[in-house]
């Protein structure tokens, strides 16, 4: 964790055992590292070098560790300046890149990276690069990067870049492809599934995409296209296949993954007759003896499903696509498939409330059967 301040693992682990034990001898030290005495030692003169440790003055031979507030607020102080710099470096570069180049020639559009390392890393640099959204197309032929060494995968999604990503169906059928997608839903990404994607493909912001130009038996290469026609014309294959693609998400109790179907499931059922019913995610957890987030995710799962923004519109959607239905006199309604709790009601149009808010009946009003043999509805 204290690597973006020039610590190594080994330096980070001699502070943190200097930190619990407040001082100690090289020996011990160096046993509770697992490392040679000289080795340890090299590794607490780094440390003395960068404010973090220093010797006793009182008893030679021991080591103690900087008040953690000082020393290390003093390295983060001087990491934020020369990222400060290198921030006004790169925008003062730009400026003059603009100034020589008013109108973008076309080889300015499109940029081919050949090389297996240079493909690796420019794809890292295009994820580390993105500020809000990742879209990606994934085959299960990795070209440069599999996705066990994606690191900036995680480290992106883990400062809210989000990630939409359509899989193969062949993913599946791999253990690590198992793993990586269970990691990905595990930080919240969206993911789905389609029997074959045309092309990999990765888009960040909307900006700058990657796709492949590897033949067979080639060398690793990649094309790089920024802002074009052509990637519009990307982005469109993109949303294309995503909206074919059938969502995905982790099974119970957060182990594994499993595909949607085209509809929800008993269990979707269930909770959409009880939040129809007024009741909230929490009561709904509570009823079904499941977590608060396996509700809250498949409500999100349904409404990705549907397509829509709101509980408001999923509730119509469901009414819609009949997944509740009206029954009795007074027109409530009860998912498809499944019993409604006894003692409670729903809405006709199931519009779903909020966590902590009740249910607010918003149907349409019945239309006469006359009315749709006319063609009005």
């Amino acid at each position: 964790m204290l690597g973006a301040i020039g610590l190594d693992e080994r330096q980070e682990a001699a502070y943190r055992a200097l930190v619990a034990a407040g001082a100690a001898e090289l020996p011990d030290l160096a046993h509770r590292l697992s490392l040679p005495e000289a080795e340890a030692e090299r590794v607490l003169r780094r440390l003395e070098q960068q404010g973090l440790a220093a010797q006793s003055s009182a008893r030679p031979g021991r080591w103690v560790a900087a008040p953690p507030g000082v020393a290390l607020g003093a390295l983060l102080t001087q990491q934020r300046h020369e990222l400060e710099r290198a921030e006004l470096a790169s925008a003062l570069l730009a400026e003059e890149y603009r100034a020589e180049v008013s109108e973008p020639e076309v080889h300015d559009l499109v940029e081919v990276v050949t090389g297996a390392a240079a493909v690796a890393q420019r794809f890292h640099q295009v994820q580390l690069g993105a500020a809000s959204e990742v879209c990606a197309l994934v085959t299960g032929k990795p070209i440069a990067v599999t996705g066990t060494e994606n690191e900036s995968e995680e480290r992106a999604a883990s400062r809210g870049v989000v990630y939409r990503v359509v899989v193969e169906r062949e993913v599946l059928s791999l253990p690590s492809g198992f793993l990586e997608l269970s990691a990905a839903l595990g930080r919240d990404e969206q993911c789905r599934v389609v029997d074959r994607v045309p092309t990999k493909l990765m888009i960040a912001d909307g900006t700058t995409a990657m796709v492949p130009l590897t033949g067979r038996g080639a060398e690793p290469a990649a094309l790089v296209v920024h802002a074009s026609g052509l990637l519009e014309s990307l982005m469109g294959l993109f949303e294309a296949v995503w909206r074919e693609a059938l969502p995905l998400r982790l099974g119970e109790g957060g182990c594994g993954v499993r595909e949607e179907g085209v509809g929800p499931d008993a269990t979707d059922l269930e909770i959409l007759s009880l939040l129809l019913a007024g009741l909230t995610d929490a009561s709904v957890a509570k009823q079904l003896e499941l977590g608060l987030r396996t509700v809250q995710r498949r409500v999100k799962g349904l409404m990705e499903l549907t397509g829509v923004s709101t509980r408001l519109q999923l509730g119509w959607h469901a009414y819609e696509r009949g997944w509740v239905a009206r029954s009795g006199p007074q027109g409530t309604a009860a998912a498809a498939g499944t019993a409604m709790t006894p003692g409670t009601t729903a809405t006709a149009t199931g519009a779903v409330a909020a966590p902590g808010t009740a249910a607010t009946p918003s149907a349409p009003p019945a239309v006469p059967p006359s009315a749709q043999v006319a063609g009005v509805r």
